[in-house]
């Protein structure tokens, strides 16, 4: 199964979290012994990532997760066009599942 596209805007300076529900044929996605990880980078071969996303199973069996950036990380960003893409693994990594990718939109912020 290919990763799904879902394009986020992050304020700039600002805290950020998405919270997702993963279902397969209208069914929860059992995440129990995964966890998750995403990165952003300036562009998809960038060698170093832009910033790391904080990733959290909420609830295993209901197949929730949340994706969050502090608002420190954001601040320290710079506004443009990013990418990024977000993985489900089990320990040692011996099943990996790309599940999310697409872009982040950091927009400027003015009050510093």
């Amino acid at each position: 199964m290919a990763a799904g596209t879902y394009n986020l805007q992050i304020d700039q300076g600002s805290d950020f979290a998405v919270n997702l529900a993963l279902k397969e044929g209208g069914v929860a996605t059992d995440l129990t012994s995964y966890s998750a990880r995403a990165q952003m980078r300036s562009t998809k071969d960038a060698a170093t990532a832009a910033a790391t996303f904080t990733c959290t199973i909420m609830n295993p069996t209901a197949g929730t997760l949340q994706m969050s950036l502090p608002n420190a990380t954001s601040a320290a960003l710079d506004a443009g066009l990013y990418y990024y893409d977000l993985e489900i693994y089990t320990s040692g990594d011996g099943i990996v599942t790309r599940i999310l990718e697409g872009t982040v939109t950091i927009d400027q912020n003015v009050t510093r």
